[in-house]
């Protein structure tokens, strides 16, 4: 089932220097879809501080965003909206446009994201909507991993900048002596960042959603 994504930048009007934010972001897309290629269109940015992404299931989706999400630097975060559903190709003069129940849903997903920050859960980066169209079992399945991406993204967001990247390399593989290399730290280091509360189950997570990836 074809997965459409919208992000945009938290607090993007705020940032010092708007367009190094953007050079930054892209280097981090590009380098976690280097790292594991799950999107059929990765994130790419559109129009003012908004970025889209395509995928072909969720899975890939919910793996590959967390991925860019423990790879961003302090003080960039982005939000993301995840829609199920159908995506049509709309043909346009120099161009196909993607239009349909996938992208709608998607914007409402990214629009409850910024209600649940102003208002309910503030540590919430990450929802996702599937279309009316879909049959209650993809329904009930939405249900289960937005309750996983409350916690997941409350564990993200309770993170420094270091966990977060050990965290990141520990999901594609690395080993601690890889990781504490090249941090410039000692493996014991390594160790205890990640005996911290939530990163072994961010990974262990990450590894089932691989695990289900063409499943």
């Amino acid at each position: 089932m074809p997965i459409a994504v919208i992000a945009d930048i938290v607090g993007s009007r705020r940032l010092p220097d708007r367009s190094e934010a953007q050079r930054t972001l892209d280097r981090v897309i590009a380098r976690a879809e280097q790292d594991l290629p799950l999107a059929a269109s990765p994130l790419r940015a559109t129009v003012g501080d908004e970025l889209q992404a395509r995928y072909e299931e969720l899975p890939a989706a919910l793996a590959s965003l967390l991925l860019v999400q423990t790879a961003l630097p302090d003080g960039l975060e982005l939000r993301f909206g995840i829609g199920v559903g159908e995506i049509r190709t709309v043909e346009a003069e120099g161009t196909d446009l993607q239009d349909g129940p996938a992208w709608w849903a998607a914007r409402t997903a990214i629009e409850t994201v910024h209600a649940r920050q102003q208002r309910a859960v503030p540590t919430t980066r990450t929802w996702i909507v599937g279309a009316p169209e879909e049959d209650d079992a993809m329904h009930t399945l939405i249900d289960v991993a937005n309750a996983y991406l409350l916690a997941r993204d409350e564990l993200v967001m309770g993170m420094g900048e270091r966990e977060r990247r050990l965290v990141h390399g520990r999901c594609l593989g690395r080993t601690q002596k890889q990781l504490a290399e090249a941090e410039g730290i000692s493996q014991s280091a390594v160790s205890q960042a990640l005996a911290g509360a939530g990163s072994a189950a961010l990974v262990a997570g990450f590894q089932t959603l691989r695990g289900r990836i063409g499943a």
